[in-house]
């Protein structure tokens, strides 16, 4: 298939190969100059625009809303398509946009196919992502070869695109929750003597033995935090989860939380780090802490 990639950042640039080693012939487009000349074989798109015309299939995967607005909607890209071409959105945005987005792609002949990921870069280069599609039965069908060719498994979520999002948004709100889990018990067995790597060590090797676990366990015990999803990114889903259950008068009082400590993870500087820097709210709050003394501690009981 011929497929143009809008989009080539740190997952877009492990996705791509893949298809060219599957024998699909690839164009790209993005915003930052030389990301697609690093891709070796792939001819670069002048604008989104050309990536609408001649080509079989359209993959995106921009970072937000405002992204997803500004390259699609607003540079007319998505309404100057021509023949029969599917737009997969690999992007992780709002219910919102998608619900706008819908009659769009129907009026400009386009089908749309939402596609977000599980997965970091690394799963990414390893053509190991969980694809979570959802869209018409026919229009996934004709990219499950693409599906194919990145990922682990394709898991299919009904025929409105809606579905898929909100899945991504949930998932990745379950993992904010399980990082901010792992970073509270480490503090707690610190406090008595335990390491909160020999601790992680063993729940993430038996009642959470799965790679989201060990993986930011990892992470959190080490206080090392790599890029491989960026906690902006994650406070930027955390903000569309909440925004998505007021829009249905859902309550999320842990997920809120947790966004309001991505918040101050964002203030202390470590927007640009894995989302698993989460952790380092914790520290600080313990750092800062007092210990109570024993004129204190009397008082407090009320003893004379």
């Amino acid at each position: 298939m011929k497929i143009a990639f809008i989009g080539v950042g740190s997952m877009g640039s492990a996705i791509v190969p893949h298809l060219v080693a599957h024998g699909h012939k690839v164009s790209a487009w993005a915003r930052r100059a030389g990301a697609v000349a690093a891709l070796g074989s792939v001819e670069p798109l002048i604008s989104p625009s050309d990536a609408f015309t001649g080509h079989d299939v359209v993959i995106t995967m921009l970072a937000d809303d405002a992204a997803v607005r500004s390259v699609l909607l607003d540079s007319g890209a998505l309404m100057s398509a021509t023949g029969d071409v599917v737009h997969i959105v690999m992007s992780t945005i709002s219910p919102a946009l998608v619900a706008e987005m819908q009659p769009l792609h129907r009026e400009a002949g386009v089908g749309y196919v939402a596609a977000p990921v599980f997965g970091v870069p690394a799963v990414a280069a390893r053509a190991e992502l969980n694809i979570l599609a959802a869209g018409a039965d026919a229009a996934v069908q004709r990219v499950q070869p693409i599906f194919d060719a990145i990922g682990r498994k394709t898991w299919r979520l009904g025929e409105d695109p809606v579905r898929a999002n909100i899945a991504k948004i949930a998932g990745n709100m379950m993992i904010t929750m399980a990082i901010e889990s792992m970073a509270e018990a480490g503090t707690l067995t610190e406090s008595y003597g335990l390491p909160a790597a020999d601790f992680l060590e063993v729940v993430t090797q038996t009642l959470f033995a799965c790679p989201s676990y060990q993986r930011y366990g990892k992470n959190i015990s080490q206080r090392r935090y790599e890029p491989g999803f960026r906690l902006a990114l994650g406070l930027k889903d955390a903000i569309l989860a909440g925004d998505a259950a007021a829009d249905r008068s859902v309550s999320l009082p842990g997920a809120a939380v947790v966004r309001n400590r991505l918040q101050e993870a964002a203030r202390m500087g470590w927007a640009d780090k894995d989302w698993s820097a989460l952790a380092e709210v914790g520290h600080s709050e313990s750092a800062d802490a007092q210990p109570q003394t024993a004129a204190s501690s009397v008082s407090s009981s009320g003893a004379p």
